[in-house]
């Protein structure tokens, strides 16, 4: 497992942009594929986005495809997730979350994964 922490979340506007941060500074994110979801109120975690360690794959989901982009910072230790032509459906609670198999594998289906962070919050309204 590893420690995970979000941040970069805020207020946007719709249409506009936001760039959410993953780090860890426990150990090296090397071997993790690593994943975001979102939860609004009332609603079940959905994946957004997963990105794998060992060939750079990258998963998102419909509703946020040519919008939002992951990517991983390996001397930085952190995953991003830029997110651009936000839309009020998009707001609600990011997490990213960490685990040794691979994006798309049962685990990441049924979200039993290694590792959380706490949330970051998204708010898209005018």
């Amino acid at each position: 497992q590893v420690q995970l922490v979000e941040s970069g979340g805020g207020l946007v506007q719709p249409g506009g942009s936001l760039r959410l941060s993953c780090a860890t500074s426990e150990v090296t994110f090397d071997g993790y594929a690593i994943g975001w979801f979102r939860q609004a109120p009332g609603e079940e975690r959905e994946e957004v986005s997963c990105i794998n360690s060992s060939d750079g794959n990258t998963d998102y989901a419909d509703s946020v495809k040519g919008r939002f982009t992951i990517a991983r910072d390996s001397a930085q230790n952190t995953v991003y997730l830029q997110m651009n032509s936000l839309k009020p459906e998009d707001t609600g609670v990011y997490y990213c979350a960490a685990d040794l198999a691979a994006c798309g594998t049962s685990r990441w289906r049924v979200k039993i994964l290694g590792s959380w962070g706490q949330g970051t919050l998204v708010t898209v309204s005018s």
